[in-house]
């Protein structure tokens, strides 16, 4: 596929050098190469609020790397309505197992906080929620083991939670897990002939049963009373012992007597409550506990006014940041058909997306880097790079930090990324079919369901949240196959995102501020909404008329955008280069692996002299643009070439001028 419209031959020119140079060189910033945000930070989890321990990336390799306590670890993304309407569940599951701290604990790490997805890269998280088991006693960095299967009832993740525990070895077993394997009737029996100063409960259970190691670990933290369990293979024993049906609890007291307990019903909780209320049962004194960090009030910054009837660049800018800069940055590597994904949404964010120049400017040398680069895998660290600008080409810019205006929610943790993912997909559908000449010549002209594939494969390929992915993957299967012409493909989306705000209409996620209705609302689109037999039904033509009308540049707001307003982007644009160019940039070598066409780093962290750290492309005070730059450097190799072949030439002639005439004997 060509680099883009009619100027493929163009992009060669200007750019066929990066197969040379980029391989080979990445500048990256020392300290102060992280990316300068300002996020929102989400309040899914609070530390000291919730039964749930907040880990951060400052902190979860420490809590976890030789911790005595097993962990379940929930990876999660404050931008997924999934994990948000997960939330509450997650909290029910912490309260109702914290008695079995510090055996195992409970934790949480938000994926979608902008100072933790180098970490979440690291522990290969790449869907949310992820759920992950650390062993106690890890003594390296481990990515923990995948909770696998699609049930998430309180009970089934309980089960798994002691299964894991059992599978522990001797060595690594958390000391304050008490014993939970069955013991024999014999080893019962002896109970009954010793003086013990406190209680034994025995829970008489089948084999399949996780009654009897829930009520061990609930009493785990208690003293004066140990719980033990059998199993019900025995029938002899139990009836000897008057048991007619299990799960049972037998229950031996300090003063030798013993007998049945008799609970309302045979459950775990009537168990662990009838243990509890017994005289002289008390909560251990508590070990020195792992102080989690009290989060301050960071919840909503200064809420923002906006018009519903119109478009906030900061919000689409924000909304393309978090697509390339967080949820791709879950993967460490981009090849095969996930890279053919990538290359194909930067194309069409690169023709389609009216940005501002800065931004297009970007994109365009994103699309046309991909695009000329022969390998079949690349690092996203790569690609981080030339988002970031490391190469500091002039003019060349997008804002590193999220400033949500028209998808502001009532709360952090609402509404934000998937309110902008959706009107920058709207936003593609629509100048598709406003402008399709612009995809000419880019393998993607003639196809009117070529922004839904593409939205489909990314949302397959990299969507964070998976049952959000599974359901647009169900109404693509579908009716995609049914848009024949451009203006369906805007109606197409539209209809599903309708079908999407009715199905979580009412949910957790739900922001209460803004109610998930059908829209367009007849306030901002009247013409939209008919009766038909009274019967409220759709004019698709006015819909049509009006998404093409909300959806073009011509109603983009340029407020709260990192630059201010249109105008002024590209001054600021230039002011901004001049002051990165002013920066010191450490390098970093790089080596092309000519046999598997990938891009390998070497050499990391190499320090260089202050002398070395120069400007890229600044001279004088002056920053050079592309162009500039893309011509000295093809100059320079051409001369490099001349020189060698009319070196070679010379050298040649005089090895046969000394053959043809010889110098004479003297």
């Amino acid at each position: 596929m060509e680099a883009g419209g009619g100027g493929g031959g163009y992009g060669r020119r200007r750019w066929g050098w990066w197969q040379e140079v980029l391989p080979l060189w990445r500048v990256l910033l020392a300290s102060s190469m992280m990316i300068a945000v300002v996020p929102v930070r989400a309040r899914l989890y609070q530390a000291g609020a919730d039964p749930v321990w907040v880990l951060e990336a400052a902190t979860v390799r420490k809590v976890l790397r030789g911790s005595p306590s097993a962990w379940l670890v929930q990876f999660y993304s404050s931008a997924c309505g999934h994990c948000v309407a997960f939330a509450p569940t997650w909290k029910a599951l912490a309260g109702d197992v914290r008695e079995w701290e510090p055996a195992i604990r409970i934790g949480v790490l938000d994926c979608g906080d902008e100072a933790n997805y180098e970490t979440c890269k690291d522990y290969g998280v790449q869907y949310y929620p992820t759920f992950r088991y650390f062993r106690a006693f890890a003594k390296d960095f481990m990515t923990g083991e995948n909770h696998h299967g699609s049930d998430r009832e309180l009970q089934t993740v309980r089960q798994t939670m002691i299964d894991f525990l059992q599978n522990h070895s001797r060595d690594t077993k958390p000391p304050a897990c008490p014993p939970l394997e069955p013991i024999m009737p014999e080893e019962m029996l002896s109970l009954f002939n010793k003086g013990f100063q406190h209680y034994t409960a025995v829970i008489f259970e089948s084999a399949d049963s996780y009654v009897g190691r829930e009520v061990i670990l609930d009493l785990s933290q208690y003293e004066n009373i140990v719980v033990k369990r059998v199993l019900d293979s025995n029938t002899a024993f139990l009836k000897k012992l008057s048991i007619t049906s299990v799960p049972s609890s037998y229950l031996i007291y300090p003063n030798g007597s013993h007998g049945l307990i008799n609970v309302l019903k045979p459950l775990r909780s009537f168990f662990s409550s009838y243990l509890k209320s017994l005289p002289g049962i008390g909560r251990k004194p508590p070990p020195t506990p792992i102080r989690q960090n009290q989060e301050e009030n960071q919840d909503i910054k200064e809420w923002k006014d906006f018009d519903k009837s119109r478009l906030y660049m900061a919000d689409l800018e924000s909304g393309l940041h978090y697509l390339l800069r967080i949820e791709l940055a879950t993967h460490k590597t981009l090849e095969g058909a996930k890279l053919k994904t990538f290359k194909d949404v930067v194309s069409l964010f690169a023709k389609l997306f009216p940005g501002q120049q800065p931004v297009m400017k970007l994109l365009e040398t994103l699309q046309v880097w991909l695009l000329s680069l022969p390998l079949d895998k690349i690092p996203y660290d790569a690609i981080l790079d030339l988002l970031n600008n490391k190469m500091r080409i002039s003019g060349l810019f997008l804002p590193s930090r999220i400033q949500w205006v028209g998808c502001q929610g009532s709360r952090a943790e609402l509404r934000g990324y998937p309110c902008s993912f959706w009107k920058l997909f709207h936003m593609l559908t629509v100048q598709a079919a406003v402008r399709p000449q612009v995809l000419l010549n880019t393998g993607f002209e003639g196809n009117p369901q070529v922004v839904l594939q593409v939205l489909r494969k990314y949302i397959r390929d990299f969507f964070g949240c998976r049952a959000c992915s599974q359901h647009f993957e169900k109404m693509a299967e579908e009716s995609l196959k049914d848009v024949n012409t451009l203006d369906e493909a805007v109606l197409w989306l539209w209809e599903k995102h309708n079908v999407v705000n009715a199905r979580l209409a009412g949910g957790l996620n739900e922001d209460p501020k803004f109610p998930k209705l059908q829209w367009p609302t007849p306030d901002i689109c009247p013409l939209c909404h008919e009766k038909r037999n009274g019967l409220h039904t759709w004019n698709e033509a006015q819909v049509l008329q009006f998404l093409k009308r909300h959806y073009s540049s011509d109603n983009i707001l340029y407020t709260y955008t990192e630059e201010g307003s249109k105008e002024e982007a590209d001054e600021n644009s230039h002011k901004k280069d001049i002051r990165r160019n002013e920066e010191w940039i450490p390098d970093l070598e790089q080596q092309l692996d000519p046999k598997s066409h990938v891009l390998l780093p070497k050499n990391q962290n190499k320090p260089l002299t202050k002398e070395e750290m120069k400007p890229a492309v600044s001279f004088l005070g002056i920053g050079f643009s592309n162009v500039d730059m893309s011509l000295c450097i093809v100059l320079y190799i051409a001369s490099s070439f001349f020189l060698m072949i009319m070196y070679f030439i010379f050298r040649m002639r005089s090895k046969r001028r000394k053959l043809w005439h010889p110098r004479p004997y003297v």
